[in-house]
């Protein structure tokens, strides 16, 4: 597409109408054309009679950053005729110019790839992805760049919604107060029309997993399939550890079982078991059955756990080194996993499965790789909760231990999972806002 330059992005997450794109273009900037303000406009002949009236506005957006105007839909009489937009001479604010005399009066049907600006995105939800937020689209503004016309911005202020119930003479005056260049835009298939981008937009690739999880909250049902479906399994699970519990649960029902099961696989086991403790128990058991396994397995055994208690918010992913290991053996091992899943930290254990130690990523950095795992072994040694240990007693291991983390051990001292930090966090904010913690100083009588 030489007509259209590459989008940059200047000036961050709010962006203004002159900011960026094809919209910081003197030449677009003049000859902005309100589709919302077309809608019923004249279309007129050679000869200035008029033909007709403006219903639509027919785009391909299957490629590309612009959406590309292939024709128009008019109503003549009792018809809806297509036109397509070789035979358009002009579009103008107020009224279409045609090139030619003739017209196909065969009523107009919709092409695999095409979709209508008016029916299907005036309206309706898109995503900004430089800004990271839903907008709905209250206006669509179509400029003629080079020898083609292309959609280059959508209007998302409530002025511009306000603006189409005005008469239409006024109604097609754009207004330029919230308008983000089409560049940013990620669009949605909608039923009956099938178009999709071939890819998701770039942007979304940069988004963090709390952003993106943000998005989801804020989309319909349907954009909110179709989002998922744009992003890679792992970065969707990654992003549904992010999301309000009551949302998270609404889209777990609402995404097929098999979809469902397959993203809660994925996630965190303390995160899995939390989206999991939230289902009802049919749907809970409906999700562990169409689970691998052995991930259905471990789920299942941190659920005998009550929420809340050490069990509950540990992950059981965990790294295990032997003492005659070496650090060259670890960093294979740390390498190995983290093709699959995140790695916090490892633990040491003896001949007999029971913990000696635990060690940071920042320990493999810091030794040789041939140094035996048993020379970096010593103090200060990891602190410990068994997993019925309640919330309150993990918060104070936490802090007596100063560190990051905590690891689980059963009876007799072996490790089965970890608690981090930020874990901790999640379960105190999870519940009761008055509840006195072992920091704080007893009251009156307490």
């Amino acid at each position: 597409m030489p007509d259209l330059p590459p989008s940059e992005d200047r000036d961050g997450r709010r962006r203004r109408f002159r900011s960026r794109g094809m919209l910081v273009r003197q030449s677009v900037n003049s000859s902005l054309v309100s589709v919302a303000g077309l809608i019923r406009a004249p279309v007129r002949d050679l000869e200035s009679h008029d033909v007709g009236r403006l219903v639509d506005v027919v785009v391909r957006w299957d490629r590309g950053i612009y959406p590309q105007v292939s024709g128009l839909v008019i109503r003549i009489g009792s018809r809806r005729a297509f036109v397509h937009v070789a035979d358009v001479s002009n579009i103008r604010r107020r009224v279409v110019q045609l090139g030619s005399t003739r017209v196909d009066l065969k009523d107009f049907e919709r092409r695999p790839g095409e979709q209508l600006l008016r029916k299907d995105v005036i309206d309706h939800q898109l995503l900004d992805v430089d800004g990271a937020r839903v907008v709905r689209a209250a206006d669509l503004y179509v400029a003629h760049v080079g020898s083609r016309y292309w959609v280059v911005g959508v209007d998302v202020s409530f002025v511009s919604f306000l603006r189409r119930l005005l008469p239409t003479r006024m109604s097609s005056l754009p207004t330029a107060e919230r308008v983000l260049d089409f560049a940013s835009i990620q669009p949605f298939g909608r039923p009956g029309t099938p178009v999709k981008l071939r890819k998701p937009h770039r942007g979304l690739e940069q988004l963090r997993p709390a952003d993106l999880a943000d998005l989801l909250e804020d989309l319909g049902r349907p954009e909110r399939r179709e989002l998922l479906s744009l992003l890679p399994p792992e970065n969707a699970a990654d992003v549904l550890e992010e999301m309000e519990p009551r949302h998270l649960h609404l889209l777990l029902r609402d995404v097929p079982i098999d979809q469902a099961a397959g993203l809660v696989a994925m996630m965190e086991p303390d995160e899995a078991v939390d989206a999991l403790r939230d289902l009802s128990e049919e749907e809970r058991l409906r999700l562990l059955a169409q689970m691998p396994g052995a991930r259905a397995a471990e789920l299942r055994g941190l659920l005998t756990f009550p929420e809340g208690a050490a069990g509950g918010i540990m992950t059981t992913r965990i790294v295990v080194l032997t003492m005659n290991e070496t650090i060259r053996d670890a960093r294979e091992k740390v390498r190995t996993r983290r093709r699959e899943e995140d790695v916090d930290g490892l633990v040491v254990i003896d001949g007999d499965g029971r913990l000696i130690d635990d060690l940071s990523l920042m320990d493999l950095l810091d030794n040789d790789p041939d140094t035996p795992i048993a020379a970096v072994v010593g103090p200060p040694y990891p602190g410990t909760v068994l997993p019925d240990a309640d919330l309150d007693d993990v918060v104070e291991q936490l802090i007596g231990n100063r560190g990051s983390s905590l690891v689980v051990v059963d009876l007799e001292h072996r490790p089965i999972g970890r608690i981090l930090a930020d874990d901790v966090v999640d379960a105190l904010v999870s519940t009761d806002v008055q509840r006195r913690w072992p920091w704080q100083p007893k009251g009156p009588g307490g």
